[in-house]
């Protein structure tokens, strides 16, 4: 039995050490508790206000898209206006489109020297050029 009570008070002794050893981390990890502690007591508090905050922005969102939704109804008949402006305008371009289309097509046919197969007047136009180039070269 000895024995036994050498051993738990060797056991004791150890517990003590580690104890002795453990008090300062401890007393850091009950101020780091208490902090925390500091910490949730004013979260109610702000997620409150953060919420209370949120509602005002989504009232005021709400209020701006109204106010934008009453100004788009008054500029409603300016928006109808100038779309059929603009229908209008597009009807008269489309118009003008197919005049020039008209006149290309007529200017495509050929001017008056195709027409008539006058292409060779060209040709002894260009004979002459050459001539005279030559003439200019040679003197």
């Amino acid at each position: 039995m000895d024995w036994i009570g050498i051993g738990v008070i060797i056991i004791g002794l150890a517990l003590l050490a580690l104890v002795a050893f453990l008090i300062k981390p401890l007393k850091n990890l009950t101020e780091v508790f208490a902090n925390l502690q500091k910490t949730t007591d004013e979260l109610p508090d702000q997620i409150a206000d953060i919420t209370t905050e949120t509602a005002n922005a989504i009232s005021e969102g709400r209020n701006a898209i109204k106010q934008v939704n009453s100004q788009m109804e008054v500029l409603k008949p300016l928006f109808r206006l100038i779309g059929n402006i603009v229908y209008a305008v597009n009807g008269l371009t489309s118009s003008i489109v197919q005049v020039n289309a008209t006149m290309k097509e007529k200017a495509e046919k050929g001017s008056a020297i195709e027409r008539y197969n006058l292409e060779w007047i060209y040709g002894i136009m260009t004979i002459g050029y050459c001539f005279v180039q030559r003439k200019k070269a040679s003197k």
